[in-house]
């Protein structure tokens, strides 16, 4: 089911920075008109007129996603749109019992609750007229468990089981509108600094510019499932292993020390600066 963004209104949240604002920018790229939330009013707005400088339209909110008042609010404001992209996230990179329990909660009220609260703010319209997709970037963490993300793990389990029963749900009733779930593994956009891979060449830091890209094709194909490296498909057949031999094999290709050095993102002015002419390329 092609589903071209030339002319569709497409809104991403969590768009002021990292793989969000690279899905805004390649989409607007691509001849959509774009609605950016985000918690960062501010920089939300700067996205809006990088978007501006290239002439194609876009309109920034302040919202925190994980605030149903607040989503009803914005989504009032910001009107129909063609494709929702459910991008905003948060990880707090830290062992179950060295976590706060605000902060677990709130890895669950953006990650997870706000999948439900923004989604059900658009969904219906987009019912109602026979198209659309629905976007829900989720993680190769959703497919597998890692030390360090008792709480980021479960919450992107949850997404990848949100995307799917949502998929299920809207073709068994042929609503003419498209789930699709994007599970990447670490990307270096400062949300996740400090991890490390064991195998590059296998499973590779991936560029956020890459990510976007292939997440707008997978949109324009009407695809349901993208996982990134090609590598992390194979978890799901893994699976089918004895749990001890699983583990194993997630030990041997380094999946659970991958956070022993984790930061996270620090302010950093690469997160706010322009795209340069050949990223624009790349985008699209």
């Amino acid at each position: 089911m092609q589903y071209d963004l030339q002319n569709r209104k497409v809104l991403v949240t969590g768009g002021a920075r990292g793989i969000g604002r690279l899905l805004a920018l390649g989409a607007a790229h691509r001849g959509a008109r774009v609605a950016i939330w985000d918690i960062d009013a501010a920089a939300a707005e700067r996205v809006s007129r990088e978007i501006h400088r290239t002439g194609a339209a876009a309109e920034a909110f302040g919202v925190d996603v994980a605030d149903r008042t607040a989503v009803k609010a914005a989504a009032q404001s910001t009107g129909e749109i063609d494709v929702l992209i459910n991008n905003a996230g948060v990880v707090t990179g830290k062992k179950l019992l060295e976590a706060q329990e605000d902060e677990i909660e709130r890895t669950f009220q953006v990650n997870v609750h706000s999948l439900y609260w923004v989604t059900r703010a658009f969904l219906g319209g987009m019912v109602e007229r026979g198209h659309g997709t629905v976007v829900t970037v989720a993680s190769a963490a959703g497919l597998v468990g890692v030390a360090r993300q008792t709480d980021y793990s479960a919450s992107k389990f949850a997404a990848f089981g949100f995307a799917e029963s949502l998929r299920a749900e809207l073709a068994k009733d042929s609503t003419g509108v498209n789930s699709l779930v994007v599970c990447p593994s670490y990307t270096s956009t400062g949300m996740f600094d400090g991890v490390r891979t064991r195998f590059p060449l296998l499973l590779p830091i991936l560029r956020p510019e890459t990510v976007a890209k292939r997440a707008l094709d997978c949109i324009e194909r009407g695809e349901s499932q993208l996982v990134m490296p090609r590598l992390a498909r194979t978890i799901p057949v893994a699976r089918a292993m004895p749990v001890r031999i699983f583990d194993r094999t997630m030990n041997f290709f380094g999946v659970n020390t991958s956070m022993d050095g984790f930061r996270g993102r620090a302010t950093r002015p690469a997160d706010r600066a322009e795209q340069p002419d050949g990223l624009t390329k790349e985008l699209k």
